[in-house]
């Protein structure tokens, strides 16, 4: 029993120590965000502001076409998880349930894409862009996940695995096909997975610079993250501002992962069969 308490303590401690570590950049970016810049300027550092500049954000939102930044991130990133569900749980549905031939050679080819760099194929996907007169628009920055990428493949196939075919066996009894299969059972089965990939893409694509920065060119079309470094330079002499601007773009995906946390949770496997 003593042994146990002591591995307990030392598990509280661990996990405490590994939280601190994640909060501590969080908070001293909170507190730079909020400094005036005298403050955020001084040396040695100080830790907490004299007075909170709650107006840092305020001016932030001020600057530029911040709103249009925002509302262009979020066009983006909500048709990539819309793209990126569809795409990838029919894809791997059919690589984990069906049946047809050479099913396991290509989905080894899926798997082996994973392996080559994003970067390698940055130039291909710029020709492709500019021959279909894309470029300089939002389309390249969502189209590519209506494709289904393999990271979404393998980690829903290996969901739609683990469903017991005692499942699929009733349905077909009922008289259902392979789609409404995929729809009627195995998508409510699997809402965790797509919870979680839900979330990945939506940080990918918020949080994305390569992309927007070689296929767009019009400041209206910006993304938050290049709409924001491309006010770098009004914010000469107040760079505290670029801390709040960079937090703030951090507040959807916050709000993302509170809503699908619940999900995580959920045994996708509860219901019994009837």
């Amino acid at each position: 029993m003593k042994h146990k308490r002591i591995g307990k303590w030392v598990g509280y401690i661990a996990i405490t120590i590994s939280s601190l570590i994640m909060v501590v950049p969080f908070l001293t970016a909170l507190m730079n965000s909020l400094k005036t810049y005298k403050e955020y300027t001084a040396v040695p550092p100080k830790w907490i502001p004299a007075v909170f500049q709650w107006s840092n954000y305020s001016e932030v939102l001020k600057l530029g076409d911040f709103g249009q930044y925002i509302g262009n991130s979020f066009y983006v990133a909500l048709l990539s998880v819309t793209g990126s569900l569809l795409s990838c749980s029919l894809v791997g549905y059919a690589f984990a349930r069906l049946r047809f031939p050479l099913k396991n050679a290509l989905f080894v080819m899926v798997l082996g894409t994973m392996m080559i760099p994003p970067v390698v194929i940055i130039i291909p996907h710029f020709i492709i862009f500019n021959s279909v007169n894309m470029l300089d628009t939002l389309t390249p920055l969502w189209v590519i996940e209506w494709l289904a990428q393999p990271f979404g493949i393998f980690l829903l196939r290996q969901a739609f695995l683990n469903i017991p075919k005692e499942y699929e066996e009733s349905a077909k009894m009922e008289g259902c096909n392979p789609l409404q299969i995929y729809a009627r059972i195995f998508i409510p089965m699997v809402r965790p997975t797509l919870a979680t990939l839900a979330i990945f893409t939506f940080m990918g694509k918020w949080n994305e610079i390569l992309a927007p920065v070689i296929y767009l060119t019009s400041s209206e079309k910006f993304t938050l993250p290049v709409g924001i470094l491309s006010l770098g330079g009004q914010w000469t002499g107040n760079e505290q501002m670029m801390v709040a601007a960079a937090l703030l773009s951090l507040v959807p995906i916050l709000l993302v992962f509170l809503f699908a946390e619940k999900y995580f949770v959920q045994n996708h496997n509860a219901s019994g069969i009837k």
